[in-house]
């Protein structure tokens, strides 16, 4: 199939990327290389991620608003559409550059246009919304709950204040796709992935900086807030096995999570961090610090739904962070 891929050189797009060439798939890759948000140049992809022999992948170089317009008549038909193009680049992009952030708007905006205005139906349509969709009230120190997906309810219901810019435009961005089913007739899935990681993601992000420390053996090692604030850590490869999953069974523009169902705090993968590196945290001593953005205090989601939609995770987080230290001691 003829695939279409957006912010496709990012951290996640360059897995997908690279899950459907695998699968036999031509890949069309658009991506602007926004400064700071972690996409880099096909060169540059680590070696386990480039095209191999016989694959055919294009990579266009390009704000996905223009390739849209551009793209509106055009004789290319696209059977998959990956629509992944945010401004996110970590915690102090969210925090310190909202409007920066708002941006995605615009971004999502014209990719939703351009769905409608298209003269055909991809086969499938993935987007990727966040956990940052979720109402910050379940979040809180004082009323932490599992993140169930019928938490953001489009029909009348609570909705709830999102995290940030970027949460109200993803909650948005769901918006769209719900209407892009019911008035256009598109099959599209919406994701909510939770804290992914992986290998050779931007340092600007919490698992590989701390990942890192612990292999430099800092000790005392300092960790970001409270070091209690708590994630939903998710491996990349499990992310896109969801994805290919669920979008099996769920096309109506519905948010189904991408997660684990379990709480880790930072200061607990500090500390398994350092043992996968060092062997041992008899020692170590954690720092923690606040003078920087912790954002919100507990963001753990529910696996019930993706379970029932047939998906459930493989690679558990000392598993992921020994895939991640093996690779970044040999690069």
């Amino acid at each position: 199939m003829n695939v279409l891929i957006t912010g496709g050189a990012g951290f996640v797009g360059r897995h997908i990327t690279k899950r459907f060439l695998k699968l036999g798939h031509d890949v069309t890759v658009v991506d602007n290389f926004y400064p700071g948000s972690g996409c880099i140049q096909l060169n540059d992809w680590p070696e386990h991620l480039k095209p191999s022999a016989g694959q055919n992948l294009i990579v266009v170089q390009q704000d996905c608003r223009e390739f849209f317009k551009e793209n509106l008549e055009s004789a290319d038909k696209f059977d998959i559409v990956v629509h992944l193009a945010a401004i996110v680049g970590g915690r102090m992009v969210i925090e310190y550059q909202p409007l920066a952030v708002g941006v995605d708007l615009s971004i999502d905006a014209e990719f939703f246009y351009w769905l409608s205005k298209i003269d055909y139906k991809p086969h499938r349509i993935h987007y990727f919304s966040s956990s940052a969709a979720y109402p910050i009230h379940y979040q809180r120190k004082e009323e932490s709950k599992i993140l169930t997906e019928d938490m953001i309810n489009f029909n009348g219901g609570f909705i709830g204040e999102p995290d940030l810019t970027y949460g109200w435009t993803k909650l948005t961005g769901e918006f769209l796709a719900k209407l892009a089913h019911q008035k256009h007739g598109h099959y599209i899935t919406c994701y909510r992935p939770f804290s992914g990681y992986g290998e050779d993601q931007d340092l600007s992000y919490p698992f590989p900086a701390i990942l890192q420390r612990a292999m430099r053996k800092e000790n005392p090692m300092t960790v970001w807030g409270s070091g209690q604030q708590s994630r939903d850590f998710i491996y990349i490869e499990d992310c896109i096995d969801g994805m290919l999953t669920v979008s099996e069974k769920i096309g109506d523009g519905s948010g189904v999570n991408l997660s684990t169902g379990i709480a880790t705090t930072f200061n607990e993968l500090a500390r398994l961090c350092y043992v996968v590196a060092n062997e041992s945290d008899d020692n170590l001593t954690i720092q923690n610090t606040a003078s920087k953005p912790e954002g919100v205090f507990a963001r753990v989601g529910s696996t019930k739904f993706q379970q029932e939609l047939g998906f459930q995770y493989k690679t558990s987080l000392k598993e992921g962070i020994e895939i991640s230290y093996n690779y970044m001691k040999n690069n």
